[in-house]
């Protein structure tokens, strides 16, 4: 018997030992009457006394009761100090206990530590951007906190300054991942201009259809120097040059080109069919479009690569006379908008790869990302946003129609 009221007086021990009483004296008719704030003021006040009682059992444990000697005791009491602690997308003002070592160094409170922390008030910062709270109003966007505490952190230049040191450290590590895990059949490559600047985006798809913000470079223009670096990355990140893979671009020819030299035969290129559509059309007077645009799409709709192949070559010859910048937009390229049946690749699958469209969504996610920033200060910012913005797209993505035929495609093709 005896020996059970001793492990139930144990247990009662530790409980009271990790459990503190807090008495709180809470101003409610003067923080209710401030109809604005007056829940959030409540919860403020009580967080406040909540983590000072917090604070003073930690600094008790450390040191010992008040008033009571004790030669073992190995840390003091050493006043206050003015400190911030994260609260709702901002700092607030606190008083922190101090508490030192017999060698006179300072020690941290955990509770103090833990309130402290900056990671709630980065995250808090990102997501607020990127549901495209601009900076300027980041503080009209955070509950108001009554009146008499302190904020900081809330200003436009803070949230700067906040954004641009988050986005520095973590540029390198989201487009620095190795990719050698990753099985990568296709890549889609795509430029978007910034003014004066051109970033080009590269986006992966992988056999379980998942898709991967893969890399960016910025350039002033979408020309073969910068395709080539950007295609050079994904390399010595592990992206094997000597596999086959499909690449799915809207035409470029400097992106063409970057492919040819880095890749080789084992590159296997599909013309964006939307691209290449809307340029012949470009060359027709309105009344012929609708019928050509009618025959372009029969061709590429066949499962038959050959059939669809003679089928544009008819279109070309029929437009050559009264319209052949038509036609030889028809003829270049002619065999790239149709490796995807060459491959044997249809239904949704094909539907989804015939054009640049997963890539051309993460750019519109850009797009939406960036469209508060007025003034872009070089390409280094425009790089951080933009990296910032494909991480923030990244995390709704879904796989790609058709993905549970990405098996059979281009790597049986060898």
């Amino acid at each position: 018997m005896s020996k059970g009221l001793t492990k139930s007086g144990s247990r009662q021990e530790l409980a009271a030992a990790q459990t503190a009483r807090v008495d709180l004296t809470l101003p409610l008719l003067a923080v209710l009457e401030d109809t604005q704030s007056a829940f959030f003021g409540l919860c403020v006040d009580a967080g406040q006394q909540v983590l000072g009682a917090l604070m003073e059992a930690d600094r008790t444990a450390r040191c010992g009761p008040t008033g009571r000697h004790d030669d073992g005791r190995t840390h003091g009491r050493a006043g206050f100090a003015r400190s911030t602690v994260v609260l709702g997308g901002r700092t607030i003002a606190i008083e922190r206990p101090r508490v030192r070592s017999r060698a006179g160094e300072e020690d941290q409170l955990p509770s103090f530590m833990a309130a402290a922390r900056h990671d709630p008030l980065d995250r808090y910062t990102l997501e607020a951007l990127a549901a495209g709270v601009s900076m300027r109003r980041y503080e009209r966007s955070l509950d108001p906190v009554p009146s008499g505490v302190r904020e900081r952190a809330t200003s436009k230049s803070a949230v700067s300054r906040r954004f641009v040191a988050l986005t520095e450290a973590k540029l390198a590590a989201w487009f620095s991942a190795p990719l050698d895990e990753l099985d990568l059949r296709v890549v889609m490559i795509d430029g978007i201009a910034f003014r004066k600047h051109c970033v080009l985006v590269a986006l992966g798809i992988d056999s379980d259809g998942v898709k991967h913000p893969l890399g960016l470079r910025e350039g002033t223009t979408e020309n073969a120097g910068v395709a080539k670096a950007l295609l050079a990355d994904l390399i010595e990140r592990g992206l094997a040059s000597d596999r086959a893979r499909l690449f799915v671009i809207d035409g470029a020819k400097a992106l063409r080109k970057a492919i040819a030299e880095t890749f080789g035969s084992a590159a296997l290129v599909q013309r964006c069919q939307v691209h290449k559509q809307r340029n012949v059309l470009e060359h027709l007077p309105e009344r012929l479009r609708p019928s050509v645009s009618k025959a372009l799409a029969q061709a590429w709709s066949s499962v038959d690569a050959k059939l669809a192949r003679r089928q544009l070559e008819r279109l070309a010859a029929a437009l050559g006379s009264e319209h052949p910048g038509a036609a030889a937009s028809i003829r270049e390229g002619l065999d790239e908008t149709l490796t995807l049946q060459e491959l044997g690749i249809t239904g949704s699958l094909h539907r989804t790869l015939r054009s640049t469209n997963p890539i051309e969504n993460l750019n519109g996610a850009i797009a939406e990302y960036t469209h508060h920033v007025k003034r872009w200060r070089g390409g280094r910012m425009i790089l951080r946003w933009v990296g910032a913005a494909m991480a923030e797209a990244a995390t709704h993505f879904r796989r790609i129609r058709g993905h549970e035929k990405t098996e059979s495609s281009p790597q049986s093709a060898q």
